[in-house]
């Protein structure tokens, strides 16, 4: 009888092995389970902190949105290294960037008077326009995109201008340049007195037509002080919402490793040093309207002009 418990207990014996076992391994399996649960829900946590927040994923990497269109920004200011590209003009001290960078406010012009000038725009530009998606008006030249080519609208519209435009339209255009050069010039730390408005300052109007000539072909990417060697310090005062008048259209930085995109809204103004530190392109717009005014800087009075003056 003896062996007979004895192979009854190594039997037992055997099915508690085997039984610890299948507990054991149940044990590890749901212990991974709970960590692929995590991890997921970790993950699934940053995906959203990414997509809702600051930083988004496109086709082009990793993409920071320096000012949503639906937030009101006080100033915003971000210092970046300077380019060399100030070291081949002469220099204007007190002027010429030692401290180079990008800032963003709403707070220097209201939508209203974004709504008021952008009519300005709309009401020169209906002069005329370009038979592809860009057009511009630039009330310093007199130059107006018609057709594929640009005409001098003092010269060819002769008095109809002032029927089109009045002396309160450019009092205001001249009352908000102001108001955007004491920004750039606090900013940056410098006299406002020392800047000198130069020239392209214009309108911008952009839709998603097909572009007919070069220049309607506005979202290559370039830097402004290698395209017009007389900008120091570039700024844009936005006259329209992303997403609501338009689709597509940011401002894109092109910094390595990433972009910084500022999105559009109305009254918004956008100001940058104008060298290779700040590469930039906009972005093709998909639908709508876009519009937009340029007005660009210099440190050298020899490249300065004047107000637009209703003669």
């Amino acid at each position: 009888m003896a062996p007979q418990r004895r192979a009854g207990s190594r039997a037992a014996e055997e099915r508690r092995r085997g039984l610890s076992s299948v507990i054991k391994g149940n044990s590890q399996k749901d212990s991974h389970q709970k960590w692929l649960k995590v991890a997921f829900l970790l993950s699934s946590v940053v995906l959203g902190c990414l997509l809702s927040g600051s930083y988004l994923f496109s086709e082009e990497g990793v993409t920071e949105v320096l000012g949503h269109y639906g937030e009101i920004l006080g100033d915003r200011f971000i210092e970046v290294p300077c380019s060399e590209d100030y070291d081949s003009h002469k220099r204007f001290e007190g002027c010429t960037p030692r401290k180079c960078g990008r800032g963003i406010t709403d707070a220097i012009i209201s939508r209203v008077e974004a709504e008021r000038i952008r009519r300005i725009a709309e009401k020169g530009l209906s002069l005329g326009g370009s038979d592809g998606g860009a057009s511009i008006l630039d009330l310093h030249s007199g130059a107006l995109s018609l057709g594929k080519h640009f005409v001098n609208l003092y010269r060819y519209f002769g008095d109809k201008v002032h029927d089109i435009f009045s002396e309160e339209d450019f009092h205001l255009y001249r009352e908000l340049r102001q108001r955007i050069q004491q920004q750039i010039a606090r900013s940056f730390g410098i006299s406002s007195s020392s800047m000198y408005l130069t020239k392209p300052t214009f309108f911008s109007r952009i839709n998603s037509s097909e572009a007919k000539t070069t220049h309607d072909e506005y979202w290559h990417p370039h830097v402004d002080k290698v395209t017009y060697g007389s900008f120091d310090y570039t700024s844009l005062l936005y006259l329209s919402d992303y997403t609501e008048d338009f689709g597509g259209g940011r401002f894109v930085f092109m910094d390595e490793g990433a972009n910084r995109t500022v999105e559009p809204r109305a009254g918004r103004v956008s100001f940058f040093t104008s060298g290779s530190e700040n590469l930039h392109r906009v972005e093709k717009v998909h639908w709508g309207t876009r519009y937009a005014i340029t007005i660009s800087f210099t440190c050298n009075p020899d490249h300065g002009i004047g107000d637009p003056v209703l003669t």
